[in-house]
């Protein structure tokens, strides 16, 4: 039944790797050609909601970036839970891995951009840039490669993009921060208390949950934490405990959401952010600090640091390689880990969002590149192994 409910997961989320690589040519071919006027005025298109005159009135592209990836956090948040609280990092021996393995990705890919930026302060705010695995598009190249990856590996990059997203979040909660404001920031805390009343309380409709949340995803918007990690927080506070008849509201929610998340919001935001106008183009901003620096960490650094520390962790005897892999199928799903699309392209549009317009297209110029070079990497190295049969 758990191998099942893996096998599951797994096809989700690579079909929705799929349909991101769908969404973003679509998003590129609507850039570079007679439909280009159209699309920015499909981005630049507003949407309010209003009680009187207090409300909220943004752009699409905001909607999508605040909005709808709120959901997208609310779901990784409900899955961090549950591998946290009874799922594959609930005991030590499956979490020391992915532990490492991100703690690697997340430094070196780092380490590596700001090296190629060290000398421009508005570059260097983009550090967190090339720190994150995008887990969709991961396992949509997997599902490509049919039965040559074992199931034990798939299960480890899951796992190691669930550490990466943690990372994520905290990164975005400590330094992509707007001027605070008090008063929405209240607003959100009150929200949160109720919402851990009624999880303490043992209530175990959805509805509450909900409503609460959406008046803590306002506070947060208004407050200037950027308003997804009222995903996670709400997310947090979903029980995951089962009532008398078996159903847990955690468990609920996130097979309710997982489609929507898969084949609605991280489509929709690849469309919306992924669009680079190359005519007008200056050839010198592709080999401008920031493209490389990104496109570097993405493909050198993450696979680089993915694969050191978890092999120095297995020659020291703290952890082992994943079951049915060895060192070469190993190595290109560390390669694999530097797929950054998605969070690397919202982590961008955080730290640049006051900066020049060039800094957002060389984002996602150098998010382009070095998530193409590590998708053909890994799948290069792990094309050549032999199928497995099927269990």
């Amino acid at each position: 039944m758990a191998i099942s409910l893996i096998r599951d997961f797994l096809r989700l989320e690579a079909a929705a790797g799929i349909l991101l690589m769908f969404a973003t040519a679509a998003a590129l071919l609507a850039s570079n050609s007679g439909l280009a006027v159209w699309y920015d005025r499909f981005l630049t298109v507003h949407l309010s909601v209003l009680i009187g005159e207090v409300g909220i009135d943004k752009p699409l592209f905001l909607w999508v970036n605040d909005g709808l990836m709120a959901v997208f956090f609310l779901l990784v948040g409900l899955e961090i839970k549950r591998e946290v609280l009874e799922g594959e990092l609930s005991e030590r021996s499956q979490i020391i891995l992915p532990a490492l393995g991100a703690a690697g990705g997340f430094v070196v890919p780092a380490l590596i951009y700001l090296a190629f930026t060290h000398d421009d302060p508005m570059a260097r705010q983009g550090w967190a840039i090339p720190a994150a695995t995008d887990i969709a598009f991961a396992l949509g190249v997997l599902s490509l490669l049919g039965s040559r990856v074992p199931v034990s590996l798939r299960m480890f990059l899951t796992s190691l993009a669930i550490f990466d997203d943690l990372g994520a979040i905290i990164v975005i909660a400590v330094f992509y921060t707007a001027d605070l404001s008090l008063v929405a920031l209240v607003v959100a805390a009150v929200g949160t208390v109720a919402l851990v009343v009624l999880n303490r309380s043992g209530i175990r409709a959805i509805t509450p949950y909900v409503l609460i949340g959406l008046v803590v995803w306002v506070g947060v918007l208004k407050s200037g934490v950027h308003a997804t990690l009222a995903g996670v927080v709400v997310a947090l506070c979903i029980p995951l405990a089962s009532d008398v008849r078996g159903h847990s509201p955690l468990r609920w929610l996130e097979h309710a959401l997982h489609p929507w998340v898969a084949y609605l919001v991280l489509p929709v935001f690849a469309f919306v952010n992924a669009g680079v106008p190359f005519t007008g183009l200056d050839p010198a901003l592709l080999v401008s600090a920031v493209p490389l620096g990104i496109a570097a960490g993405l493909f050198l650094g993450k696979q680089a640091g993915v694969f050191l520390v978890c092999w120095i962790a297995i020659r020291a005897g703290l952890a082992s390689l994943p079951e049915g892999a060895n060192w070469r199928s190993f190595y290109a799903v560390c390669a694999l880990a530097g797929i950054g699309f998605t969070m690397s392209l919202f982590i961008g549009n955080l730290a640049f969002e006051r900066g020049a317009f060039e800094y957002v297209g060389a984002t996602r110029i150098g998010v382009l590149l070095g998530s193409l070079a590590s998708a053909l990497l890994g799948a290069a190295l792990l094309f050549g192994l032999p199928r497995r049969a099927r269990v």
